[in-house]
């Protein structure tokens, strides 16, 4: 049998892939069948009642079904009704309302049954209500009139639609409102104003209702809201009261949060499985208060989480059970905090543990149904057989009903059957329709014949054998057309008959055969795989730096599978090119000219085919032109008279004058403080504000006593600070934060090490800072345990259970009081070493250099600490060839987290191996399983340790050789190749000889004289040859032919010839000494020793040269450059003639007289000197004359 392997869950794209197959239990439509609904409407159905209404009902089978309805439980005739009306060859109905026909008289709750002779499915109940838009009930609304800094709530009460309506709010002009902080829009449509301003009075607050379904919107009445400052309050009062009435209103004061929605400090919330959590919390209060969510005792779940309208919304996608408990918003801002706490109840409609599946079967088999569901509350299972109760209905003695099990016994034909399955509680249901068919039919493929798969190298590859049969065939797969089937770690087979290669590799490719056998007959098909090359970019895009209006390139050169087609894009930002002439796509760059500001971004190079996709990006900064030289630029001059004015509790008005901006606009101005109090001299960053604003209301802290200086910024760089303002101390409060970064984690088995970070001084908010820390044991009802420290910022408990949760918490408090109460964190004690080795350690040779290692985990209380991980500790014993015992070297490999497996690469073959595992935590390791002892097969060895090749003879050559330094196995043999190798280097034909394992050297006959010959050398084990050595080695020459030429040599006339060949040579070196020594005295020569001070010889002013002086010999006047240098060098462009000229005349030099040393082998030939009439052969001593 071969092995298979189930879907796995953690293989998503397999699971996609084997989703879109046909599995085992789809009947083929041209054999008898139940039916099988295929497509239905939704269960809770709201249609628009102005369009007709089309209920859905499709379904499958063999005879084809037939369909009938049933409306509120009772049969429903069509045929009685003309505004109804079935499509041909469905179960659809269509309710004509464009025609007559009023959608409300149409409303209930509607069942589709199919049935033919094997059985009926019947749909889901489907409730049928028509969509409803009412108007807005009318109303008197008043004005708002509300003064300055007080909160307001805009009621929107919109009428009650179905589907329930959109709302937002708009102006007379439609216009949305803009919302933030301040003011924003609630979940039930009011608008919340947490603090009015001046700017908020307008006539024309209107709120909107969209209602999608019949794509209509209704309006509210304007809402007017006018808001009074102040001094129109001072002036209005000051108008209507005499000149002895105390008369004026208080100013705008700052005023602690408190919530608008929900009311009260809790709440509750129950929201089902599955659906979006939404949680709300919006607070008055000046200044406007910053909202922050907490879960008590938990965390908000990661990757689920969101934070809308202002962070004022919780929102939690896909919520489940876990996400039950209470949740906490804390409305905050300088004065204080107020907070609400939502206890949210997670329930859940029925689901899906196991649905029943089709079940087909052959007369005699058994079988069973399975229909698990779970919920909260849990949901009541019911069966229905042919949409009847099962309870009533016909008796099947091969049936019975076990709960959510309904189990088939020694089936026949009548037992076929539709069974639905009805999972229901309080908050909804499910209905499932399974089949059970009795056939007996031959194994059938239902995958096309020779179908075509392409995958990439190195890649996963699938092969599909959609199959049916009954009894369920046995499937096999085979490469090649006489090839052997197909075992082995290196494939997976899958139920429904796919055959998986994990890793395709190029020889992967050819044609696989699948067989499917069953009792009644068998059938095979073949399908062809092709493996393709890997898409690259060999040459990727490149960071760029360019001039605004420059040029700029980037390459993406590919490299690609001949047979695929690659199509390249260029995106820019993750967005489609600019639609601008100015961008020019090449074959294998992009180039943009004429660059702009805009094409600043990053530049993607995405190249695709059929089968794979591969990118590269680069970053383009576009940065200006060199400036105007003209134009100076510099940074702006510091501003200059600071001034402090509004001095209030937690707030000051900060002002200043900008100071010279050196050409370069100010963007910017940075504003710093220095708390005199707490650290003198130190200066902090506050805020920053844009350039063009030279006013700002800074908030404040209690107990600083602030100075403010203010930093001008351009393009080119930061100001000098500005002179500091006057110093404000501001008064002590309680403080307003806590400790941040809380934590505790133990550093000895039986203590907790609480630790956070310090309070800076300034939120301290007044004097005497320190800490009250509190824990208790998490999930113990004790009571907290409290101790008050100051100057530190760690305590340690002693005396603790190991590794156990406590709540903790640091609150801060100083001279005046505490800070709000502080959030809870969980830590954990002192961990401690295991106390258990894992179990059941398991080992799996996958090959000869790899296994895999199984264990079952160790219980988490025996862990003691967090558990980090297991390690595999595992060494070589021995090599199985040489039996021989080594230093054992211990390997070590760490698996993260609760893994039970991993795999020991880079094993030797054919050895013993031991290895133990440990848990690990925090602390350390634990104590190691037992040793587990497993052996690796054979591999192929390692090439020879040596090929010497010695004795060579005319005809012959000995090899030796040594045993190979890692057999990996027993060798078998040895193969010796070995060809000519001619004086072109061409090889010749090449010999092959096997040689028993336990010989060591080989004396190899009947070869060529004198001839080179190349061998290689390697040896085999019974897995398969492992890596050659070469060597090369020639046989030694015919005796005869070495004779004669030695005899060459030792010939009398050739020794008489050498010796004439010595004195001619010698004889030429005589002459050449005395003609040099004769011609020392030319006329040039005595003229220049009777005028020995060059200075004051006649120069000609056009050439340089000596104008008077002429070769003895030819009288010919001397060409410009032609004498030689005082230091009798020659170069070569001094002279025509040149040492070059002359056979070894590159390698000839003077001696320190001026002699040449060299060979001569005659002047090469060249053009006639210009004037020169002599006709005399050039000599080498005519050549020495020239020169000197």
């Amino acid at each position: 049998m071969m092995k298979k392997k189930s879907i796995s869950s953690s293989k998503a794209s397999l699971v996609l892939f084997l989703c879109q197959m046909i599995s085992a239990l789809d009947v083929p439509l041209d054999l008898s069948q139940p039916p099988t609904i295929t497509q239905q409407s939704p269960k809770d159905y709201i249609v628009d009642p102005r369009e007709n209404i089309v209920i859905q009902c499709e379904a499958k089978g063999k005879p084809p079904p037939s369909f009938s309805w049933t409306r509120n439980g009772t049969h429903f005739d069509i045929d009685k009704d003309a505004q109804v009306t079935m499509k041909p060859n469905s179960g659809t109905l269509v309710i004509n309302i464009m025609n007559g026909g009023k959608a409300e008289a149409y409303e209930g709750v509607y069942q589709c049954t199919a049935r033919n002779e094997r059985g009926a499915a019947i749909s889901n109940n489907i409730v049928i209500r028509p969509s409803r838009s009412p108007l807005w009930t009318k109303e008197k609304l008043e004005p708002n009139q509300v003064r300055e800094g007080d909160s307001l709530v805009l009621h929107c009460r919109p009428p009650v639609g179905l589907p329930p309506p959109i709302i937002f709010w708009m102006d007379n002009a439609f216009q949305r409102l803009p919302q933030s902080e301040r003011v924003s829009q609630g979940l039930n449509g009011d608008l919340y104003f947490s603090n009015v301003q001046p700017e908020d009075t307008r006539e024309d607050y209107i709120c909107y209702a969209r209602f999608n379904h019949t794509q209509t919107i209704q309006q509210k009445q304007p809402i007017s809201v006018k808001v009074f400052s102040m001094d129109s309050l001072n002036d209005t009062i000051a108008a209507n009261l005499s000149d002895t009435d105390i008369y004026g209103a208080k100013p705008v004061t700052e005023r602690q949060p408190i919530l608008l929605t929900p009311t009260g400090s809790t709440s509750t919330k129950v929201e089902l499985r599955g659906n979006v959590l939404l949680l709300e919390c919006i607070a008055a209060g000046l200044p406007t208060p910053v909202i922050r969510w907490i879960k008590e005792g938990g965390e908000l779940p990661a990757n689920r989480t969101f934070f809308e309208n202002f962070k004022k919304t919780l929102k939690i996608i896909d919520v489940s059970e876990a996400d039950s408990g209470n949740y906490k918003c804390i409305a905050r801002n300088i004065l204080g905090s107020a907070h609400h706490v939502i206890s949210v109840t997670v329930k859940a409609a029925p689901y899906w543990i196991t649905a029943p599946r089709n079940l087909v079967l052959s007369p005699g088999e058994d079988g069973t149904l399975i229909c698990r569901a779970n919920g909260n509350p849990k949901p009541n299972i019911s069966w229905l057989a042919n949409g009847v109760p099962i309870a009533i209905a016909p008796e099947d003695p091969s049936r019975k009903v076990d709960g959510d099990t309904i189990i088939f016994s020694h089936v026949q034909e009548r037992s076929s059957a539709v069974y639905q399955c009805n999972a229901s509680n309080e908050y909804g249901y499910l209905l499932a329709n399974a089949f059970v068919n009795i056939l007996a039919e031959p194994p059938r493929i239902l995958t096309p014949a020779n179908k075509l798969y392409q995958v990439i190298a190195d890649s996963p590859a699938l092969l599909d054998c959609a199959y049916f049969g009954s009894p369920k065939p046995e499937i096999e797969w085979f490469k090649g057309v006489k090839g052997s089937i197909l075992r082995g770690n290196e494939y997976i087979f899958h139920d429904n008959g796919t055959l998986e290669i994990p890793v395709a590799q190029k020889d992967s490719a050819g044609t696989y055969t699948c067989v499917a056998r069953n009792e009644l007959g068998k059938i095979q098909n073949e399908v062809q795989l092709e493996v393709k090359d890997p898409t690259m970019i060999i040459k990727q895009p490149e960071y760029k730096v360019i001039q605004r209006y420059g040029q700029v390139s980037f390459e993406c050169i590919i490299k690609h599978d001949s047979t695929l087609l690659p199509t390249v894009t260029w995106l820019k930002d993750n967005d489609e090119l600019p639609d601008d002439e100015r961008f020019l796509i090449g074959k294998d760059n992009l180039t943009i000219m004429n660059v702009t500001d805009k094409d600043d971004g990053t530049y993607t190079c995405i190249v695709n085919t059929t089968l794979d996709s591969v990118s590269a990006s680069a970053v383009l900064t576009v940065v200006a032109a060199p400036p105007t030289p003209a134009i100076i630029y510099a940074r702006p001059n510091p501003p200059f008279d600071l001034e402090l004015t509004g001095q209030l509790e937690r707030s000051v008005e900060l002002s200043w004058i900008p100071g010279d901006e050196n050409n370069s606009p100010i963007t910017n101005f940075v504003i710093e403080y220095e708390d005199g109090l707490h650290e003198p001299g130190v200066w902090h960053y506050q805020t920053e504000v844009p350039g063009t604003q030279t006013t700002i209301q800074l908030k404040l802290s209690p107990y600083v006593n602030y100075s403010f200086r203010v930093i001008a910024v351009n393009e080119i760089g930061r100001s000098q600070p500005s002179e500091p303002s006057e110093q404000y101390l501001t008064k002590s409060a309680n403080p307003d934060e806590n400790p941040s970064n809380v934590q505790g984690i133990g550093s000895e088995p039986d203590n907790l090490v609480i630790t956070w970070e310090s309070l800076k001084g300034f939120q301290s908010n007044g004097p005497g800072l320190q800490y009250k820390v509190s824990w208790r044991q998490k999930d113990v009802d004790d009571e907290w345990t409290s101790v008050i420290v100051a100057n530190v910022s760690k305590y340690i408990v002693s005396g603790t259970p190991t590794f156990v949760p406590y709540e903790i918490k640091v609150q801060a408090l100083n001279d005046l009081g505490y800070a709000p109460e502080p959030s809870e964190v969980i830590g954990h004690s002192g961990e401690d070493l295991p106390m258990v080795a894992p179990g059941n350690v398991q080992v799996h040779v996958i090959n000869s250099t790899l296994a895999k290692v199984h264990w079952d985990p160790v219980p988490l209380k025996t862990v003691r600490g967090h558990l980090q991980g297991y390690k595999v500790y595992y060494w070589k014993v021995q090599s199985l060839s040489r039996r021989s015992k080594r230093h054992v070297e211990k390997k070590i490999l760490t698996f993260r987290g609760n893994k039970t497996f991993g795999m020991l690469p880079g094993l030797e073959p054919y050895s013993s191996y031991k290895l133990n595992v440990r848990v690990v935590n925090g602390k350390g390791e634990g104590p190691a399983s037992p040793d587990k002892v497993f052996k690796t097969p054979e591999g192929v060895p390692s090439s020879p340790s040596f090929l010497k090749i010695t004795n060579p003879t005319l005809n012959s050559l000995t090899l030796e050789w040594g045993l190979p330094t890692h057999p990996n196995g027993v060798l078998t043999s040895y193969i010796l190749k070995f060809q000519p190798i001619n004086n072109t280097h061409e090889l010749g034909p090449l010999v092959e000889i096997r040689i028993p394992a336990n010989e060591s050297s080989l004396i190899l006959k009947n070869l060529n004289y004198s001839t080179r010959y190349k061998f290689y050398f390697n040896a085999q084990t019974s897995v398969g040859s492992g890596s050659q050595i070469t060597e090369e080695a020639v046989t030694i020459m015919d005796e005869a032919m070495a004779s004669r030429q030695v005899d060459i040599a030792t010939q009398g006339w050739f020794i008489g010839l050498m010796c004439a060949v010595a004195l001619l040579i010698l004889i030429l070196l005589i002459v050449c000494f005395i003609r040099r020594n004769k011609g020392g005295k030319y006329p040039v020569k005595e003229k220049e020793d009777a005028h020995a001070d060059p200075e004051i010889q006649p120069m000609k002013e056009d050439d340089g040269t000596f104008g008077e002086y002429s070769d003895a010999e030819d009288h010919k006047p001397l060409k410009k450059g032609s004498r030689t240098p005082s230091d009798r060098t020659v170069k070569k462009e001094d002279s025509d003639d040149s040492l070059v000229d002359y056979g070894e005349g590159v390698n000839g030099q003077f001696n320190e007289d001026g002699s040449f040393i060299g060979q001569y082998s005659g002047k090469k030939e060249k053009e006639p000197a210009e004037g020169n009439e002599s006709s005399e052969a050039p000599s080498p001593v005519n050549a020495m004359n020239s020169f000197v």
